[in-house]
């Protein structure tokens, strides 16, 4: 049977239902707006620019053409229109809200300004009520990253970090099979320009009659896209929250993996340890003098089945030696910071250095990390590299200095003496393995520490009041005692600390 069709718009039918909404007892479809009896409904609101997919997501979720869509240039939502669908084998109950589009002018279907009043009060009135679990934001993957933040600032303006936000990208069937690629190409813009969220997919809502379109695409994004619903609920079970609960979890969405920020010079081995703890090569190492990471660098790596993000930052070397390269380093390393701490935190700061002298500058890189980027509240530990000719055990070393470490404050929590390089020490190399992993299991373990998510350091003191609660003369003077504490704890030249904290922002 064909479904007359309006031209340019695709009404609601109930063909294309995917095999999960299929009865076991005979060739109908079970009805998604008709649901048998359940209480445990996840409320989620689907909110983005017109066109970028809304209404073909909540068609993909549902799995069937229960929402109209349209190819015209006017968007096709007018309401904050409700959809109650079965999801996960018809485990768990859902009602999406699908939104007006943000972005049209005022000969728009719905203009911005009206849009925004409508998803502003459908979020309100959900939060009011407590029945607000999730946040869906639908862009194009075309678009601009730099054109997302406005309608990210919006959203985040309204729950005010008390509902998870998700990010669910469309339109990547060029992309397919390896759609997340689009995700790793732009994680990184997306969090320069202080965007963070919970949870992404990298999906294809487009239908099967298009040529670019595949099966296996549309499967991949429904398990993709229901995985966030889902782990949304499981959130909640595992918080014991109820219905009728709006949430602070952010950081809870998804089992969050732990993050360990790796710093110190360049040539000290920071890339090898990477590959060390990892038990293969994910990081590129160099002989040569220049240094293999100009800028920050995440690896996921496992150990003992437990799931570890290690952040390479920049090395930092004599800020005499190059100031502006010195300068992007440090500001580099303060948004990596500030970006964890939105995300979930941080749980640990290793500290690279090379066996020899503790130069004022390793410690003074040590006061930048603890003290002002980590207001002192992130365990630290010390990782002592190039040791393979070390005489007697590699441990020696510390044991020999670390009444040097305590006498120049540079305290940390615990200590590795190790190579990374395998070379003819290949025994050692192993024996070293072994030290970083059960160094780094015995400082993130489960209930050890609550991971650092940002404080009122004087980084983030500074940044807080330079945003607006200090104002006309105040702001300066501001600069200058920060400015004034780097030249202090940092030994930074007063210039270079003038121009840091004129940048950092």
């Amino acid at each position: 049977m064909t479904i007359p069709q309006a031209a340019g718009r695709l009404q609601p039918s109930s063909s294309s239902v995917p095999s999960q909404f299929k009865s076991s007892t005979n060739s109908n479809y079970t009805a998604v707006w008709e649901p048998p009896h359940r209480t445990d409904t996840c409320n989620v609101v689907i909110f983005g620019e017109s066109g970028a997919g809304k209404s073909s997501l909540v068609n993909l979720i549902a799995g069937t053409n229960t929402a109209v869509i349209s190819s015209d240039i006017g968007g096709c939502t007018t309401g904050a229109n409700p959809h109650d669908i079965l999801i996960q084998n018809e485990t768990l109950k859902v009602k999406l809200f699908d939104t007006p589009g943000l972005d049209e002018d005022r000969r728009g279907t719905v203009p911005d300004k009206e849009a925004r009043r409508i998803l502003g009060q459908r979020v309100q009135t959900l939060m009011e009520q407590g029945d607000l679990h999730l946040i869906i934001y639908c862009v194009r993957g075309e678009n601009v990253i730099q054109t997302l933040h406005r309608n990210y600032e919006f959203i985040r303006s309204q729950v005010k970090r008390k509902v998870p936000i998700v990010l669910v990208v469309t339109s990547l069937e060029s992309y397919d099979p390896d759609m997340e690629k689009w995700w790793r190409l732009n994680e990184k813009t997306i969090s320069e320009l202080g965007m963070t969220f919970d949870g992404h997919a990298c999906v294809t809502t487009g239908m099967i009659t298009q040529s670019n379109v595949t099966e296996r695409g549309r499967e991949q994004s429904y398990d993709a896209v229901c995985k966030l619903i889902e782990q949304c609920r499981l959130s909640n079970e595992s918080a014991g929250l109820s219905r009728g609960t709006t949430h602070n979890i952010p950081s809870k969405l998804v089992a969050r993996d732990t993050n360990i920020v790796l710093f110190g010079l360049g040539r000290v081995g920071k890339s090898s340890l990477i590959n060390l703890m990892a038990g293969e090569n994910v990081a590129r190492t160099s002989s040569d003098m220049r240094a293999c990471t100009l800028r920050w660098q995440k690896y996921a790596i496992k150990i003992d089945d437990k799931s570890y993000n290690v952040f390479d930052t920049a090395a930092l070397e004599e800020p005499q030696l190059g100031i502006p390269q010195y300068l992007d380093a440090v500001e580099n390393a303060y948004k990596l910071i500030r970006k964890l701490g939105r995300q979930g935190g941080v749980d640990l700061l290793l500290f690279c250095i090379r066996a020899g002298k503790l130069t004022p500058t390793l410690q003074y890189n040590y006061r930048l990390f603890h003290e002002f980027l980590c207001d002192e509240k992130v365990p630290i530990v010390v990782v002592v590299t190039y040791l393979e000719n070390e005489v007697g055990e590699m441990d020696d070393w510390w044991k020999r200095n670390r009444d040097i470490f305590d006498e120049r404050e540079v305290r940390v929590a615990g200590h590795a003496c190790i190579t990374a390089i395998k070379g003819n020490y290949p025994v050692r190399y192993e024996q070293s393995r072994t030290t970083i992993r059960e160094l780094v299991k015995e400082f993130t373990a489960d209930g050890q520490m609550e991971a650092w998510k940002g404080g009122d350091s004087t980084f983030v003191s500074f940044m807080r009041k330079l945003n607006g609660l200090l104002v006309g003369k105040e702001k300066p003077r501001m600069k200058k005692n920060v400015a004034s504490r780097l030249t202090e704890r940092c030994n930074l030249p007063s210039d270079v600390a003038k121009e840091l904290a004129d940048r950092i922002k």
